[in-house]
């Protein structure tokens, strides 16, 4: 039978973000195993796993070498509980002025553009840690209004390692715009029609954080599941 399809037909190419997935994946997988197995046996074939995933990574970014990065996921294999490989989390804040502009920051080490975000520190609430990064990286204090999603970062290729964002929508106190010397280039509050570019992933957050923004009363957006959740596309 021929297929319908070539392998090299452009609609089913594979993208860097599904390669990062993948590896991402098949690392956590065969990190977690070794952190719980305690046959020879089985963390020699979550080894191997290991370094495919790791083969796969480096094909999916450039400047990543596969040898570094095994040896590099090798080194943070805990035992049982400490073991397991969860993914980080991340929390962010949509704030906007009277004027319903959006608060945006320019990412020192990336150049692009994208709402305040910082990753969750241990002693704080995730609101608590939305409020301190607003401060932080653009000199304004807020307070959190609502939760408006939570996202999968390396799944939407926000991301280049496993990675879970919770934003806040959060309303303007008082302060100073003020960027933070090491974390951003520039801040600043733009309209919805003047936005700055590049604007990371704006495609699938822009029109809940405008929602929100408007007033408008919505569910907390999510990332919908894949069926089946492990072998789907998206």
């Amino acid at each position: 039978m021929t297929s319908e399809h070539s392998p090299h037909d452009p609609a089913h190419a594979v993208s860097a973000v599904d390669l990062l997935r993948w590896a991402e994946t098949l690392s956590a997988v065969a990190r977690t195993g070794m952190g719980f197995t305690q046959s020879l046996y089985e963390k020699e074939r979550f080894e191997e796993v290991l370094k495919v995933a790791a083969d796969i990574r480096a094909a999916a970014i450039e400047e990543a070498e596969a040898d570094a990065m095994f040896e590099e996921w090798l080194s943070t294999v805990g035992d049982g509980v400490a073991g397991y490989v969860t993914p980080k989390v991340a929390v962010a804040a949509i704030v906007a002025n009277e004027r319903k502009e959006i608060l945006l920051t320019q990412r020192a080490d990336s150049g692009v553009w994208l709402y305040p975000v910082g990753w969750a520190d241990v002693g704080y609430s995730p609101a608590e840690v939305a409020v301190k990064e607003v401060y932080e990286e653009t000199g304004i204090e807020v307070e959190v209004a609502s939760l408006i999603a939570c996202f999968d970062g390396l799944r939407l290729g926000f991301a280049r390692l496993p990675m879970y964002s919770i934003l806040f929508h959060c309303r303007v106190l008082g302060g100073e715009l003020k960027g933070h010397p090491l974390e951003t280039s520039d801040v600043g509050f733009f309209s919805r029609d003047a936005l700055p570019w590049p604007l990371a992933g704006a495609g699938r957050w822009l029109e809940t954080a405008f929602a929100a923004i408007d007033g408008e009363a919505r569910a907390c957006d999510f990332d919908l599941p894949r069926t089946p959740p492990w072998r789907g596309d998206a």
